[in-house]
């Protein structure tokens, strides 16, 4: 295996390691659904704050930010501050190497197509 073969599939291990764990799925699938990047302008339906987030689940807000910190690490999710608060949204990069890899291996094809993701 050529080594940046080897390094993005490392990276894209480590994406499904973060989204395996029900509550940090739930929380990807929440922001997916309604919070946007800072250079869109938000709307009331574009913003989740931290205990809108784990209502669904019943978690505190520090075991919240707690996942959170686990999806921002993976490359999953970007954070940005904006005032006081903390948005989060989920990178469509990131999103669209998912579907790319899921695609190419059902299809039989090569799977190291994350190269293409800008690592943070």
């Amino acid at each position: 295996m050529v080594r940046s073969e080897s390094a993005d599939l490392e990276w894209l291990a480590g994406v499904f390691k973060a989204l395996a764990h029900p509550h940090r799925l739930h929380i990807f699938l929440r922001l997916a659904a309604s919070c946007c990047p800072p250079n869109v302008p938000v709307t009331a339906e574009g913003q989740l704050n931290v205990g809108a987030l784990g209502e669904d689940l019943e978690l505190a807000p520090s075991t919240v930010s707690h996942h959170i910190k686990e999806l921002r690490q993976a490359g999953v999710i970007r954070v940005a501050r904006d005032g006081q608060a903390i948005r989060c949204w989920v990178d469509p990069e990131v999103v669209q190497a998912i579907a790319r890899f899921i695609h190419q291996a059902a299809h039989g094809q090569p799977c190291c197509i994350v190269r293409h993701v800008r690592r943070r």
